[in-house]
Protein backbone atom coordinates (compact mmCIF):
# COMPACT_ATOMS: atom_id res chain seq x y z
CA UNK A 1 0.00 0.00 0.00
CA UNK A 2 2.62 2.26 0.85
CA UNK A 3 4.14 2.12 -2.79
CA UNK A 4 1.29 2.66 -4.58
CA UNK A 5 0.47 6.20 -2.22
CA UNK A 6 4.27 7.05 -3.08
CA UNK A 7 3.72 6.04 -6.53
CA UNK A 8 0.36 7.92 -6.91
CA UNK A 9 1.05 11.25 -4.81
CA UNK A 10 4.70 11.68 -4.80
CA UNK A 11 5.26 10.06 -8.45
CA UNK A 12 2.31 11.38 -10.00
CA UNK A 13 1.36 7.92 -11.30
CA UNK A 14 -2.68 7.45 -11.38
CA UNK A 15 -3.99 4.25 -9.94
CA UNK A 16 -5.33 3.05 -13.79
CA UNK A 17 -1.49 3.25 -15.03
CA UNK A 18 0.02 1.04 -11.95
CA UNK A 19 -2.79 -1.19 -12.18
CA UNK A 20 -1.55 -1.87 -15.76
CA UNK A 21 1.95 -1.91 -14.50
CA UNK A 22 1.27 -4.80 -12.27
CA UNK A 23 -0.89 -6.69 -14.73
CA UNK A 24 2.55 -6.86 -16.85
CA UNK A 25 4.17 -8.34 -13.80
CA UNK A 26 1.25 -11.00 -13.38
CA UNK A 27 -0.43 -8.97 -10.43
CA UNK A 28 -4.27 -8.74 -10.62
CA UNK A 29 -4.61 -5.64 -9.02
CA UNK A 30 -8.19 -3.77 -9.94
CA UNK A 31 -8.58 0.04 -10.22
CA UNK A 32 -11.62 0.07 -8.15
CA UNK A 33 -9.02 -2.22 -5.72
CA UNK A 34 -6.24 0.34 -5.67
CA UNK A 35 -9.20 2.91 -4.97
CA UNK A 36 -10.33 1.23 -1.89
CA UNK A 37 -6.66 1.02 -0.54
CA UNK A 38 -6.03 5.14 -0.94
CA UNK A 39 -9.59 5.43 0.79
CA UNK A 40 -8.33 3.72 3.53
CA UNK A 41 -5.37 4.92 3.92
CA UNK A 42 -6.88 8.73 3.50
CA UNK A 43 -9.03 7.41 6.59
CA UNK A 44 -5.87 5.91 8.15
CA UNK A 45 -3.62 9.09 8.01
CA UNK A 46 -6.31 11.56 8.85
CA UNK A 47 -4.79 12.27 12.33
CA UNK A 48 -1.02 13.16 9.96
CA UNK A 49 -2.70 15.30 8.11
CA UNK A 50 -4.57 17.28 10.70
CA UNK A 51 -1.04 17.64 12.15
CA UNK A 52 0.30 18.67 9.20
CA UNK A 53 -2.77 21.44 8.54
CA UNK A 54 -2.07 22.64 12.67
CA UNK A 55 1.72 22.87 11.52
CA UNK A 56 0.77 25.04 8.29
CA UNK A 57 -1.78 27.03 9.73
CA UNK A 58 0.58 27.73 13.24
CA UNK A 59 2.80 30.06 10.90
CA UNK A 60 2.81 33.59 10.58
CA UNK A 61 2.48 33.45 7.02
CA UNK A 62 1.19 31.36 4.42
CA UNK A 63 0.40 30.88 0.71
CA UNK A 64 -3.04 29.93 -0.65
CA UNK A 65 -4.17 28.95 -3.86
CA UNK A 66 -6.63 26.85 -5.81
CA UNK A 67 -8.03 25.33 -9.26
CA UNK A 68 -10.64 23.39 -11.21
CA UNK A 69 -10.44 19.34 -10.82
CA UNK A 70 -12.30 16.95 -12.56
CA UNK A 71 -14.56 14.94 -10.62
CA UNK A 72 -15.41 11.78 -11.33
CA UNK A 73 -19.26 11.46 -11.17
CA UNK A 74 -20.27 7.87 -11.11
CA UNK A 75 -23.89 6.98 -13.24
CA UNK A 76 -23.99 10.15 -15.11
CA UNK A 77 -21.13 9.27 -17.82
CA UNK A 78 -19.38 12.44 -17.82
CA UNK A 79 -17.41 14.04 -14.90
CA UNK A 80 -18.33 17.49 -12.76
CA UNK A 81 -16.01 20.18 -11.62
CA UNK A 82 -14.51 20.47 -8.09
CA UNK A 83 -11.92 22.68 -6.73
CA UNK A 84 -8.81 21.88 -5.00
CA UNK A 85 -7.20 23.95 -2.26
CA UNK A 86 -3.51 24.52 -1.00
CA UNK A 87 -2.18 26.19 1.32
CA UNK A 88 1.78 26.29 1.97
CA UNK A 89 3.96 27.02 4.83
CA UNK A 90 7.74 28.02 3.19
CA UNK A 91 9.96 30.10 5.26
CA UNK A 92 12.79 28.54 4.01
CA UNK A 93 13.41 31.27 1.50
CA UNK A 94 14.32 33.45 4.71
CA UNK A 95 16.65 30.88 6.09
CA UNK A 96 13.70 30.13 8.84
CA UNK A 97 14.38 26.68 10.37
CA UNK A 98 10.93 25.62 10.46
CA UNK A 99 10.01 22.48 8.21
CA UNK A 100 7.75 23.47 4.85
CA UNK A 101 4.66 21.74 5.01
CA UNK A 102 1.31 22.42 2.23
CA UNK A 103 -2.06 21.41 3.50
CA UNK A 104 -4.51 20.20 0.49
CA UNK A 105 -8.47 20.15 0.52
CA UNK A 106 -11.16 19.50 -2.07
CA UNK A 107 -14.07 21.13 -2.19
CA UNK A 108 -17.45 20.45 -4.73
CA UNK A 109 -17.24 24.52 -5.66
CA UNK A 110 -15.69 27.32 -4.85
CA UNK A 111 -17.64 29.40 -2.51
CA UNK A 112 -16.54 31.52 0.10
CA UNK A 113 -17.34 29.74 2.70
CA UNK A 114 -14.70 26.89 1.70
CA UNK A 115 -11.41 28.95 2.31
CA UNK A 116 -13.49 30.46 5.22
CA UNK A 117 -13.65 26.95 7.21
CA UNK A 118 -10.32 25.75 5.74
CA UNK A 119 -8.76 28.95 7.73
CA UNK A 120 -10.43 29.31 10.47
CA UNK A 121 -7.20 29.04 12.90
CA UNK A 122 -5.04 30.97 11.43
CA UNK A 123 -3.96 34.29 12.16
CA UNK A 124 -1.33 36.23 9.98
CA UNK A 125 -0.55 36.81 6.44
CA UNK A 126 -1.96 35.18 3.39
CA UNK A 127 -0.11 35.42 0.05
CA UNK A 128 -2.60 35.15 -2.35
CA UNK A 129 -4.32 36.09 -5.77
CA UNK A 130 -7.71 38.45 -5.87
CA UNK A 131 -10.49 35.69 -5.56
CA UNK A 132 -13.40 36.88 -4.03
CA UNK A 133 -13.96 34.61 -1.55
CA UNK A 134 -10.56 35.86 0.20
CA UNK A 135 -11.89 39.30 0.81
CA UNK A 136 -14.37 38.37 3.99
CA UNK A 137 -10.96 37.15 5.59
CA UNK A 138 -9.15 40.32 5.20
CA UNK A 139 -11.74 42.19 7.59
CA UNK A 140 -9.70 44.13 10.27
CA UNK A 141 -12.71 43.30 12.38
CA UNK A 142 -12.16 39.73 12.32
CA UNK A 143 -11.36 38.27 15.96
CA UNK A 144 -11.85 34.76 16.17
CA UNK A 145 -8.76 33.61 16.24
CA UNK A 146 -7.78 37.05 14.67
CA UNK A 147 -7.09 39.04 11.53
CA UNK A 148 -5.69 37.90 8.29
CA UNK A 149 -3.40 40.55 6.31
CA UNK A 150 -3.70 40.65 2.20
CA UNK A 151 -0.77 40.13 0.29
CA UNK A 152 -0.80 40.36 -3.31
CA UNK A 153 0.96 39.00 -5.65
CA UNK A 154 2.95 40.87 -8.73
CA UNK A 155 2.48 37.46 -11.24
CA UNK A 156 -0.97 37.92 -11.18
CA UNK A 157 -0.78 41.42 -11.42
CA UNK A 158 1.92 41.15 -14.41
CA UNK A 159 -0.62 39.09 -16.06
CA UNK A 160 -3.35 41.97 -16.31
CA UNK A 161 -0.85 43.76 -17.64
CA UNK A 162 0.75 41.93 -20.32
CA UNK A 163 -2.83 41.43 -21.64
CA UNK A 164 -3.14 45.13 -22.29
CA UNK A 165 0.20 45.28 -23.34
CA UNK A 166 -0.51 41.68 -25.85
CA UNK A 167 -3.77 43.72 -27.04
CA UNK A 168 -2.84 46.92 -27.31
CA UNK A 169 0.67 47.83 -27.71
CA UNK A 170 0.36 50.34 -24.60
CA UNK A 171 3.84 52.27 -24.09
CA UNK A 172 2.18 52.49 -20.38
CA UNK A 173 1.81 48.43 -19.95
CA UNK A 174 4.99 47.94 -21.32
CA UNK A 175 6.98 50.78 -18.97
CA UNK A 176 4.72 48.91 -16.58
CA UNK A 177 6.20 45.52 -17.53
CA UNK A 178 9.59 46.69 -17.97
CA UNK A 179 9.30 48.48 -14.06
CA UNK A 180 8.31 44.74 -12.83
CA UNK A 181 11.00 43.47 -14.53
CA UNK A 182 13.15 45.35 -12.46
CA UNK A 183 11.48 44.26 -9.55
CA UNK A 184 12.01 40.73 -9.30
CA UNK A 185 15.21 41.34 -10.98
CA UNK A 186 16.13 42.95 -7.26
CA UNK A 187 13.79 40.00 -5.73
CA UNK A 188 16.44 37.39 -7.20
CA UNK A 189 19.19 39.23 -5.36
CA UNK A 190 17.02 39.20 -1.90
CA UNK A 191 16.00 35.41 -2.52
CA UNK A 192 17.32 32.84 0.12
CA UNK A 193 19.06 36.05 2.14
CA UNK A 194 18.14 36.69 5.94
CA UNK A 195 15.25 38.75 6.47
CA UNK A 196 17.07 41.86 7.43
CA UNK A 197 19.25 41.72 4.05
CA UNK A 198 16.38 40.77 2.09
CA UNK A 199 14.36 44.33 3.33
CA UNK A 200 18.01 46.00 2.84
CA UNK A 201 18.01 45.16 -0.73
CA UNK A 202 14.46 45.27 -1.52
CA UNK A 203 14.84 48.95 -0.88
CA UNK A 204 16.44 49.72 -4.31
CA UNK A 205 13.07 48.60 -5.87
CA UNK A 206 10.92 50.75 -4.43
CA UNK A 207 11.12 54.23 -5.94
CA UNK A 208 9.94 51.42 -8.87
CA UNK A 209 6.71 50.64 -7.36
CA UNK A 210 5.99 54.83 -7.35
CA UNK A 211 6.38 55.34 -10.50
CA UNK A 212 3.61 53.03 -11.84
CA UNK A 213 0.03 53.61 -12.68
CA UNK A 214 -2.91 53.25 -10.28
CA UNK A 215 -2.75 49.45 -9.04
CA UNK A 216 -6.14 48.67 -7.41
CA UNK A 217 -3.94 46.43 -4.55
CA UNK A 218 -1.30 48.73 -4.26
CA UNK A 219 -0.90 48.41 -0.49
CA UNK A 220 -1.08 44.70 -0.52
CA UNK A 221 1.49 44.42 -3.25
CA UNK A 222 3.79 46.66 -1.70
CA UNK A 223 4.29 44.82 1.81
CA UNK A 224 6.83 42.47 1.00
CA UNK A 225 8.81 45.67 0.74
CA UNK A 226 8.48 46.13 4.72
CA UNK A 227 8.38 42.55 5.76
CA UNK A 228 11.18 40.72 4.96
CA UNK A 229 9.16 37.37 5.64
CA UNK A 230 7.05 37.69 2.56
CA UNK A 231 7.55 37.21 -1.30
CA UNK A 232 6.62 39.31 -4.05
CA UNK A 233 4.60 36.50 -5.60
CA UNK A 234 2.26 33.36 -4.58
CA UNK A 235 3.97 31.17 -6.91
CA UNK A 236 4.81 28.96 -3.39
CA UNK A 237 1.48 27.88 -3.68
CA UNK A 238 0.97 27.64 -7.53
CA UNK A 239 4.18 25.28 -7.47
CA UNK A 240 2.38 23.09 -4.79
CA UNK A 241 -0.81 22.51 -7.02
CA UNK A 242 1.38 21.86 -9.67
CA UNK A 243 2.56 18.38 -7.89
CA UNK A 244 -0.57 17.10 -8.83
CA UNK A 245 -1.67 18.06 -11.93
CA UNK A 246 -1.23 15.39 -14.14
CA UNK A 247 -3.56 15.69 -17.24
CA UNK A 248 -6.62 13.04 -17.63
CA UNK A 249 -6.49 12.40 -13.77
CA UNK A 250 -9.91 12.87 -11.71
CA UNK A 251 -10.82 12.95 -8.32
CA UNK A 252 -12.89 11.06 -6.49
CA UNK A 253 -14.76 12.45 -3.62
CA UNK A 254 -17.04 10.42 -0.79
CA UNK A 255 -19.99 11.49 1.20
CA UNK A 256 -19.27 14.58 3.37
CA UNK A 257 -16.81 16.16 1.43
CA UNK A 258 -14.19 13.53 2.10
CA UNK A 259 -11.41 13.46 -0.30
CA UNK A 260 -7.87 11.49 -1.21
CA UNK A 261 -6.59 14.26 -2.27
CA UNK A 262 -5.89 15.18 1.43
CA UNK A 263 -3.11 12.98 1.34
CA UNK A 264 -1.64 15.47 -0.63
CA UNK A 265 -0.53 16.87 2.57
CA UNK A 266 1.06 13.67 3.31
CA UNK A 267 3.31 13.20 0.23
CA UNK A 268 4.10 16.89 -0.73
CA UNK A 269 5.90 17.43 2.53
CA UNK A 270 8.94 18.24 3.01
CA UNK A 271 11.03 16.95 0.22
CA UNK A 272 9.19 17.94 -2.85
CA UNK A 273 8.87 21.09 -1.57
CA UNK A 274 12.45 21.94 -1.79
CA UNK A 275 12.78 20.65 -5.22
CA UNK A 276 9.83 23.42 -6.36
CA UNK A 277 12.01 25.78 -5.11
CA UNK A 278 15.14 24.84 -6.79
CA UNK A 279 13.54 24.58 -9.80
CA UNK A 280 11.63 27.76 -9.19
CA UNK A 281 15.27 28.97 -8.58
CA UNK A 282 16.32 28.68 -12.25
CA UNK A 283 15.33 31.32 -14.47
CA UNK A 284 14.00 31.08 -18.29
CA UNK A 285 15.98 32.76 -20.76
CA UNK A 286 12.83 32.96 -22.83
CA UNK A 287 13.61 35.68 -26.06
CA UNK A 288 10.13 37.42 -24.56
CA UNK A 289 12.26 38.96 -22.06
CA UNK A 290 12.61 41.69 -24.59
CA UNK A 291 8.78 42.54 -24.26
CA UNK A 292 9.79 43.47 -20.43
CA UNK A 293 9.43 40.43 -18.96
CA UNK A 294 11.14 38.70 -15.89
CA UNK A 295 9.79 34.82 -16.25
CA UNK A 296 10.91 32.47 -13.91
CA UNK A 297 10.12 28.22 -14.18
CA UNK A 298 7.48 28.97 -11.68
CA UNK A 299 4.94 29.99 -14.26
CA UNK A 300 5.41 34.30 -13.99
CA UNK A 301 3.55 34.10 -16.96
CA UNK A 302 2.47 30.76 -18.97
CA UNK A 303 1.08 32.84 -21.82
CA UNK A 304 4.04 34.73 -22.88
CA UNK A 305 5.94 31.48 -22.75
CA UNK A 306 3.36 30.36 -25.34
CA UNK A 307 1.62 27.94 -22.96
CA UNK A 308 -2.27 28.69 -22.84
CA UNK A 309 -2.96 30.05 -18.81
CA UNK A 310 -5.98 29.14 -16.93
CA UNK A 311 -5.78 32.26 -14.89
CA UNK A 312 -4.49 30.21 -11.62
CA UNK A 313 -1.18 30.08 -13.48
CA UNK A 314 -1.15 26.41 -14.65
CA UNK A 315 -1.50 25.12 -18.15
CA UNK A 316 -5.05 25.34 -19.48
CA UNK A 317 -5.48 22.24 -20.24
CA UNK A 318 -4.35 20.36 -16.69
CA UNK A 319 -5.79 18.32 -14.58
CA UNK A 320 -5.82 16.91 -11.53
CA UNK A 321 -3.69 13.82 -10.19
CA UNK A 322 -5.61 12.58 -7.25
CA UNK A 323 -6.99 9.25 -9.11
Amino acid sequence: MAHVLVAKYADHLPLYRQSAIYAREGVDLNRSTLADWVGQAAWLLEPLVEAIRRHVFAAHKIHGDDTPVPVLAPGNGRTKTGRAWVYVRDDSPFHSTAPPAAAFFYSPDRKAERPREHLKIFTGFLQADAYAGFEELYNPQRTNPGPITEVACWAHCRRKIFDAWEATASPVAKEALDRIAQIYAVEADARGKPVHDRLAIRVAAKPLLAGLFALKRRVALSRFFDDGRLEADNNIAENGLRGIAISGSFCPCWAGGRSPLSLASVFRTPASLREQRRTRQRPDHSSRHRAGACHYRSGLDDRSRGVRSNGSGLPARVACCTA
